[in-house]
């Protein structure tokens, strides 16, 4: 009776209540088993981070059921997500029974911690893989964004003739959307639609619509979206932030205005989407109505992120007083150290080449002791561009005596399916010659067009 009750208390997400009646049944006399501790453990992960799970694994060792792989399992995914590696790798460690479902345990625990080196280390010493062994590597990597790692292990999985699951292919699109890699993606979609997927999974949906979305594939994304069923809000955040990158504003509020329509409301991430929209159309009245309605009207509290949003928006319509005004007034409790938010201001000052007042808003940034490479090297490039040499060499020297790096900027592209990858500075390109004289070639002709209006 008490194993069911526990069981039921967890599945209807009431932790607290499978603890008290766990310690009822100690009190009534009844010893735990297999059955008592694993939905227990559980339990404890639910109750994070105060939590009684270590106390329930003490009960685990002293009525012996220490060597029982579901157990051991449920302690792992525990102690994972405490975060305590150390004592999860010392249960598996410790047991001598150690099957693909405790070795897939352990795996992604190190992955979503994102210690990808022991992961992979473990991935290669597995006797045996199963699919959601290879999902757990594949959203690791996902997860710590190195991309170009998830596609060659989907690659791997598939001529290895494994049957990929829902969730390891939204892991894959994820890669495929970072990387505009459109050929994978569009065969992901054709995979998904032969198996039917859709219609049971709308996060699936999501990635898809993210995916099309961002390989510039408006029409495609709208597609999925409309087909997908049930639409929860990060279904309509991803077609609205897509078409917002598109530049389409009056798509972007027609498509919000249905998703009011149908019961959905919105969240932080949709405001960001819809500012980001208003940026780039340069609507600013249409985009600070939009930010004023966020607390007032949809109960959503501005974020660093949002207020950002609205320093761009002023920026790039060339009302940097306004931006500065509003940074003054609206954010004195962030303590004005939001580097999102002044480097959105100094982008727009590099926009319309204010170099007066980027000299303001250094002194403010050093006085906050803002450390943030991104900012020092737009910092150093306004400069640099505006023929400031000196103050230019004092950005690099901030750089270098704060001891911050950046990693260098890379872009992908995809031709004819073959993902190609170009960093910034990269002199080993074979193909460097061929790409400096194509560029050339468009400059000229870019500005043989411009001298025509």
């Amino acid at each position: 009776m008490y194993n069911t009750m526990i069981r039921a208390y967890v599945q209807m997400q009431a932790p607290s209540l499978a603890i008290w009646c766990y310690l009822r049944s100690l009190r009534d006399g009844f010893t735990g088993n297999r059955y008592t501790f694993t939905p227990l453990i559980k339990a404890s992960s639910l109750l994070l981070p105060l939590s009684p799970g270590r106390l329930v694994h003490a009960h685990v060792a002293k009525c012996g059921f220490s060597d029982d792989e579901f157990i051991q399992s449920a302690l792992i995914e525990f102690y994972s997500l405490v975060p305590d590696m150390e004592t999860a790798r010392t249960v598996f460690d410790l047991s001598s029974k150690r099957d693909v479902v405790l070795w897939t345990a352990i795996l992604n625990g190190y992955a979503k911690a994102g210690d990808m080196k022991t992961a992979g280390e473990l991935f290669d010493r597995m006797p045996e893989r199963n699919v959601i062994s290879w999902s757990a590597l594949i959203a690791g990597y996902s997860l710590v964004g190195d991309y170009e790692e998830v596609l060659y292990l989907f690659q791997q999985m598939l001529e290895l003739g494994m049957k990929p699951n829902e969730s390891l292919l939204v892991s894959v699109l994820t890669a495929c959307a970072h990387l505009g890699a459109l050929a994978q993606g569009v065969w992901i979609h054709s995979y998904v639609k032969r198996w039917n997927y859709l219609h049971s999974n709308s996060i699936l949906g999501t990635a898809l619509v993210d995916m099309y979305a961002k390989c510039g594939c408006i029409a495609s994304a709208l597609s999925v979206f409309y087909g997908t069923s049930p639409k929860d809000v990060a279904a309509w955040n991803a077609i609205i932030s897509g078409v917002a990158m598109s530049g389409d504003s009056g798509k972007s509020v027609q498509l919000f205005k249905a998703m009011l329509e149908s019961g959905i409301q919105p969240n932080d991430v949709t405001f960001i989407a819809i500012l980001s929209s208003f940026t780039h159309s340069g609507l600013v009245n249409e985009g600070l109505k939009f930010y004023n309605q966020m607390s007032t009207v949809y109960g959503v509290e501005p974020r660093a992120e949002h207020n950002a949003c609205v320093v761009d928006l002023l920026g790039r319509a060339g009302l940097l007083e306004e931006a500065v005004k509003f940074i003054d007034e609206k954010l004195r409790d962030l303590g004005g150290g939001d580097c999102n938010i002044w480097g959105a201001l100094l982008n727009a000052c590099r926009i319309h080449g204010d170099v007066k007042l980027v000299n303001k808003i250094w002194g403010r940034i050093v006085r906050m002791g803002v450390a943030d490479c991104g900012i020092y090297v737009l910092l150093y490039n306004i400069y640099t561009e505006a023929g400031c040499q000196k103050e230019a060499n004092k950005a690099r020297e901030l750089i270098k005596e704060e001891g911050l790096s950046k990693k260098p900027g890379c872009s992908f592209i995809e031709v004819n399916g073959v993902l190609e990858e170009f960093q910034a500075g990269n002199a080993s390109l074979i193909q460097r010659k061929q790409i400096s004289e194509t560029l050339d070639s468009l400059v000229k002709v870019l500005r043989s067009e411009a001298s025509v209006y």
